[in-house]
């Protein structure tokens, strides 16, 4: 076993790969605003899962994952977080602010997975998830403090935060879910459960936007539109879930799902570039901290002298 791993500590490998995932799911908010420009949000998160599965299902095998664990991942992923994300952003969330609001999945996986797998929490886990918190806390406190004009031209509405906070709850439900599966292919995992997400979502989009609007969106198909589409299933999806999917299996979803928080980051810069969203000094300073607070939750304090002892929420779990 790795050494890294024996002492708690994540291998650089898997940082430089949640580094990775983070930066395509950053920009992944961008492409999600071109998309459902084109395309009824519902209509395009189906149209996501199921190139997902074909063709790939084809070549892919099934993972050693029970049908009940990989219907419950489907869901929670492409209906729940999907569903309400894709949504959100079409009714005017923007894309910057959306990153971060979904990273409340990282707190939301740490504490299901505490009381639900009886995983252990670090100090130093806890420290980092405290130091990136507070960055969050600088990201969002523009908008939290703007005037009611500044917060309507921003178009993010009560409604639509609700929508965000429940999209990242069901993120954080997959993650809890994928780590209870066997070790096994993260690909697999992705393409596998996705046979669960279009149906329902397609059907929700025809209940919800209509079969008028869906047919609208076809008949005028773009090139971007298609564009769009690819992204999201090529590099959010199989890529991006795929290799996440396959870290939370090794290392556990309560150490993974603090490094989303990277996400925001990527998410902001890509919207102030792409799409005209500001991107503050202020945004630098909580993107510093989201950074340190990861570095130490994945790191720890590698002092001579200094031990770090692990508390756990209490159970009956035993100890590795």
């Amino acid at each position: 076993m790795n050494e890294s791993i024996k002492n708690g500590r994540l291998p650089p490998t898997a940082f430089v790969y949640a580094f990775l995932i983070a930066a395509i799911w950053g920009f992944n908010f961008v492409v999600i605003k071109v998309g459902v420009a084109g395309v009824p949000p519902l209509m395009l998160a189906s149209l996501r899962f199921l190139f997902c599965v074909f063709p790939a299902i084809f070549w892919v095998r099934k993972p050693a994952a029970s049908w009940k664990s990989l219907a419950a991942y489907g869901l929670f992923l492409g209906v729940v977080e999907f569903g309400f994300l894709f949504t959100a952003i079409k009714l005017g969330a923007p894309a910057g602010l959306s990153s971060l609001i979904l990273q409340a999945q990282a707190f939301f996986t740490a504490l299901l997975a505490g009381f639900a797998l009886k995983e252990r929490i670090k100090i130093q886990s806890i420290l980092g998830m405290i130091i990136s918190g507070a960055g969050l806390v600088l990201l969002a406190l523009p908008q939290s403090t703007a005037s009611a004009a500044i917060q309507a031209s921003s178009g993010l509405s009560l409604p639509l935060f609700m929508m965000l906070m429940a999209a990242a709850l069901g993120w954080a439900a997959a993650n809890v879910i994928a780590r209870t599966m066997p070790s096994s292919s993260g690909l697999s995992v992705m393409v596998w459960s996705s046979i669960f997400s279009p149906i329902p979502l397609a059907g929700l989009s025809l209940l919800v936007e209509g079969p008028q609007s869906i047919a609208r969106a076809f008949a005028d198909l773009s090139w971007l539109s298609v564009a769009a589409l690819a992204y999201l299933v090529i590099m959010s999806t199989l890529i991006g879930y795929g290799l996440w999917n396959k870290l939370i299996m090794q290392f556990g979803a309560g150490r993974i799902a603090p490094f989303s928080l990277l996400v925001p980051i990527f998410g902001l810069a890509s919207a102030s570039i792409f799409l005209g969203e500001r991107f503050t000094v202020l945004d630098s300073v909580a993107a510093l901290l989201i950074l340190g607070g990861l570095m130490i939750h994945a790191f720890g304090f590698h002092l001579p002298g200094l031990a770090i002892r692990s508390i756990e929420f209490k159970g009956n779990s035993k100890k590795p």
